[in-house]
């Protein structure tokens, strides 16, 4: 007698080792399985063990990180290493407004404006209306008349408050949130020690049994609480147990006080209507000023909003998260705790010990973090990632906070094409167009340590429509150097990739036009090679009217290192140079010795400029078979010797 294959877990597999094992059987020799009734029951149970087959294997597949699919498993899973999915984070922005309240009399000496909504978007914002408020009341001095509330940050999202009583009879008592959306950040918990008393105390929110802040571990009168995500991302509060934290005791009175928000839906809003309220206290009785409320103006568009953490995050962090056991230690430490932990709007991170710079800065780690939006973080964040960074640094290690350096890469395309398949340049030109800005917006560039592969791009150009025969493609690297405009200064500048020498008689690189100090015109960087053509000298030319020749102005004003591609210049007063983003820069390119360019260390890389021409491809056009008028273009970069 057969066996059934206990493994299959297609319905036909499974229906066919059944017939198997049912013919094997002496009293179904001679039994027409498919024309009987019997066909019906082996379906049934076919069904049936393919059913319970799917599920089993459902089940398994839920009780790893790594392969379930349903978020609240993936979330058990997780908090079984201590890990708390990151929550919605509300979107900010500072408002500017002034109060006119001279026609009152006597003039109030200050006013408040109550916690709560203070702005709206007044209409719709990408088809949803948002409204921002303020945690606290925030009160002002009245000046000759005139309250001006000054940038005052305010937090998209409704301000909600929940409150319950402990009871010591009910051992399954649990504090679950009843709402979604909320942003933990926000999250305010107090106890009372009973309905009927107005003494309140605050409680800390703590994530593991270690408090960081005071350097001290958590003991049974810590006044702390956990908190952990539970079904339909809503989250729980856990009080301690006199061990780990302090106990509730019978009859508290816990209030919890939270942000629900809209996430990331709410960045990028400019424009706010006053929708709050403000008010003074006359012979105690409180008086709401509805006049003289000024139109409100931004100072940056709303940002910093994040949608709750994706499933596919949960399992890439939590495990590393579990291995960093809350400690920066190395650099792989810092990348995993920056963007889970402290500053969750960290698009792509890059850290190095100070003992790989030349020369070596020991006792120092420096970090670079691209933002979601925007290029560079602000100052004020930087503070607040380093403050941040003390509970889980190592004594004696300095953070430091780098600006993002980018590496453009500067493409120049010659697109051959076959008129014969082609509706008309302009359309296939569009086409490349459009596939070279999504490739330069792929998560194969935008990142540190990103690779630009020179392949890939001429494989994105010849694939972008069916008319392109080949492309010829040049490439230059740049970066844009940040002037101390009218000040003596020194400068330097890493490509992290070596120079290609075109000419051991100079002019390798290219800048933009700049002014220093008792040159009268224009002037621009370059290069002499050494003998060797490993290293050479900087020095400045200019350029007359209508002329291609250049003017020698100085020379030995600097170094150039062409196989670290590092150009530094010695102590200069520029003047002036290329306004960009309201910032003074110099913008300095050149060839790389590979046309695959590397983002090393805080190298940003980016696809910057590409230039497209279209060109007929004579011979696959049928224009000219024999190739004898083909039109040829050259693989190098042009003469110009300026930017």
């Amino acid at each position: 007698m057969s066996l059934i294959n206990f493994t299959n877990l297609d319905f036909d597999q499974i229906k066919s080792s059944l017939k198997d094992y049912l013919q094997s059987n002496s009293d179904f020799t001679d039994y027409d399985f498919e024309g009987s009734n019997l066909s019906t029951i082996l379906d049934v149970l076919a069904y049936n063990t393919y059913i319970t087959s799917y599920n089993a294997n459902m089940i398994s597949n839920e009780v790893f990180i790594d392969s379930a699919t349903l978020r609240e498993n993936v979330v058990a899973l997780a908090r079984n290493i201590g890990y708390v999915p990151r929550s919605k984070k509300s979107s900010r922005s500072f408002i500017s407004f002034f109060v006119d309240i001279s026609s009152v009399s006597p003039t109030p000496a200050n006013l408040t404006l109550k916690a709560g909504p203070v702005a709206s978007t007044g209409g719709q914002f990408n088809g949803q209306s948002f409204v921002f408020g303020i945690p606290e009341d925030k009160t002002v001095s009245v000046i000759d008349g005139i309250a001006s509330f000054d940038n005052i940050e305010v937090y998209e999202g409704s301000y909600l408050s929940q409150s319950y009583v402990y009871s010591s009879r009910n051992p399954f008592q649990k504090f679950i949130l009843p709402n979604s959306g909320i942003d933990l950040d926000s999250l305010v918990v107090t106890i009372r020690p009973s309905i009927d008393s107005s003494v309140s105390t605050t409680y800390s929110r703590q994530d593991n049994l270690f408090d960081g802040d005071t350097g001290s571990t958590i003991n049974g009168d810590s006044k702390i609480y956990f908190i952990q995500e539970v079904e339909s991302e809503r989250y729980e509060i856990i009080f301690g147990d006199d061990i780990f934290g302090k106990a509730l005791d019978d009859g508290n009175v816990i209030e919890v006080s939270y942000i629900t928000t809209n996430g990331s839906d709410g960045n990028g809003i400019n424009s706010f209507t006053f929708s709050g309220s403000i008010s003074y206290v006359r012979n105690s009785v409180e008086i709401f000023v509805t006049s003289g409320i000024s139109l409100l103006t931004s100072l940056n568009s709303s940002s910093g909003g994040e949608s709750i953490e994706s499933v596919d995050s949960i399992r890439k962090y939590a495990p590393q998260i579990y291995a960093t056991q809350n400690r920066a230690l190395s650099a792989n430490d810092y990348e995993v705790l920056i963007p889970n932990k402290i500053y969750p709007e960290t698009e792509s991170i890059s850290v190095f010990g100070g003992e790989d710079l030349v020369p070596p800065q020991y006792g120092k780690v420096f970090i670079s973090i691209k933002p979601r939006n925007g290029d560079f973080v602000p100052n004020l964040i930087k503070q607040n990632i380093k403050r941040d960074l003390k509970k889980y640094s190592v004594a004696g290690i300095v953070p430091e906070i780098l600006d993002l350096k980018y590496l453009f890469i500067e493409t120049n395309s010659k697109v051959y094409y076959d008129t014969n398949l082609a509706p008309s340049a302009s359309f296939v030109s569009t086409k490349v167009q459009r596939d070279l800005t999504s490739y330069a917006e792929s998560s194969q560039l935008n990142k540190y340590g990103a690779r630009f592969k020179y392949s890939k791009l001429l494989k994105v150009i010849d694939q972008s429509h069916e008319s392109v025969t080949s492309n010829i493609t040049t490439i230059e690297m740049r970066r844009d150097l940040r002037l101390a405009t009218s000040e003596v200064a020194e400068y330097a500048v890493d490509f992290g990739n070596q120079f290609h020498i075109k000419s051991m008689s100079g002019f390798n690189i290219r800048s933009s036009a700049f002014r220093v100090i008792n040159i009268s015109s224009d002037v621009y960087l370059f290069d002499t090679p050494d003998i060797d053509g490993k290293k050479g000298q900087i020095g400045l030319f200019s350029l007359s009217q209508g002329s291609s020749t250049p003017t020698i102005q100085r020379r030995n004003i600097g170094v150039i290192n062409y196989e670290t591609g590092r150009i530094t210049l010695d102590p200069i007063n520029i003047v002036s140079g290329k306004t960009k983003d309201s910032v003074q820069i110099m913008e300095i390119s050149a060839s790389p010795e590979s046309n695959d360019i590397i983002g090393l260390q805080d190298l940003y890389l980016q696809l910057d400029s590409s230039v497209v021409d279209m060109v007929v491809d004579q011979i696959s056009s049928g224009i000219d078979p024999s190739g004898s008028t083909y039109t040829v273009t050259t693989s190098y970069k042009n003469g110009s010797i300026v930017r």
